[in-house]
């Protein structure tokens, strides 16, 4: 089937039309050079590229108020995802809370990073691979993390982004179904279309964590038929089927993702979502973009997908490419220059 291996490990814990059906920007001359496929942390967004190295640099005193400017909830979710990955952000947000407890944009930075750190110090590997080291730092981290996103939630009620954290700290911690669904329902009061909750939310559906396939698949279509046209939801029925792929033995899978009622599935996800005219191309777009093109590339749908990559001419996200072994931007340029042929 696909021409790379798939990884083995459980996984880690992310403008309108033009006025043209499509994509949303104008196609590019056909004999244009192909861009040098890149990862980016930033996704090509400058504001954040500025957030990533005050970061850092450990610059809070040029980073709060940037992120106290931000006053959608989704976008402030999404700039701390990435924020959350900056390695040493816990030790100065530690120092940042010490030396002002009541700074609750510090407590909410440094509740997302140990989230981040809990993962990194447990990895994507299965639950039989990680040493007893591993496994303390994993909930050691988890536990600060969950003490202070609640005393974050609780200072801010209107707030999302502790909600969202909650429940990637949550699934690690095997809290359990009902506070997992509590959680995401806590996420959705906040607001009701954000992606990055509902993402979640299928993760925790996922076999791999105690779900279903058929869970998944139901949550992940309930969802896209229940927004607008043109909602970023769509994306979740691609991830859907991804994960389900992942799932299956070698030959299986690919059957799976070239089999009608997937192809369908999909296209229906493509039309409704990424594809629709009324696509607002949310910050991070890109990252809808690559989940489809990695979906169509693995199901045999090179037109369709060489219509995506050509979309994001090079702009590389690590997942869902890190499902498949390798450096993701090589695994990009070679699906990429496959379905272009």
């Amino acid at each position: 089937m696909s021409f790379f291996r798939r990884r083995s490990g459980e996984g880690a814990a992310g403008g309108g039309a033009d006025g043209r059906r499509g994509f949303g920007f104008a196609r590019r001359p056909a004999a244009r050079v192909a861009a040098v496929p890149a990862l980016d942390p930033a996704h090509g967004d400058e504001e954040l590229r500025l957030m990533l190295a005050q970061a850092a640099a450990g610059d809070w005193a040029s980073l709060r108020p940037a992120l106290a400017a931000v006053a959608d909830g989704a976008e402030l979710t999404w700039l701390l995802v990435a924020l959350s990955d900056v390695a040493g952000v816990e030790e100065w947000t530690a120092r940042a809370v010490a030396d002002r407890p009541e700074d609750t944009p510090a407590l909410l930075l440094s509740g997302a990073r140990h989230v981040s750190w809990a993962w990194e110090a447990r990895t994507g590997a299965r639950a039989q691979y990680v040493t007893e080291e591993q496994w303390r730092l994993f909930h050691e981290r988890l536990d600060t993390a969950e003490e202070q996103l609640f005393e974050v939630a609780e200072r801010e009620p209107r707030w999302l982004a502790p909600w969202y954290f909650l429940q990637i700290s949550g699934r690690g911690a095997s809290l359990g179904p009902d506070v997992a669904r509590y959680r995401f329902e806590a996420a959705l009061r906040r607001d009701p279309g954000h992606l990055g909750s509902h993402k979640q939310r299928l993760q925790q559906l996922c076999a791999k964590w105690g779900g279903s396939h058929e869970e998944m698949h139901a949550f992940a279509r309930a969802a896209m038929l229940a927004a607008p046209e043109g909602s970023p939801l769509g994306e979740l029925v691609a991830l859907a089927h991804l994960e389900h792929w992942l799932d299956l033995p070698d030959g299986e899978d690919h059957a799976y993702l070239t089999g009608p009622a997937v192809l369908a599935s999909l296209q229906e996800a493509l039309r409704r979502s990424v594809l629709h005219a009324d696509y607002p191309r949310p910050r991070g777009w890109q990252a809808a973009f690559n989940t489809f093109a990695m979906a169509f590339s693995l199901a045999d749908q090179p037109r369709t997908a060489h219509l995506l990559f050509e979309a994001l001419d090079g702009a590389v996200t690590e997942s869902p490419w890190n499902y498949l072994s390798g450096d993701p931007a090589e695994i990009f340029r070679a699906h990429r220059d496959r379905c272009a042929r």
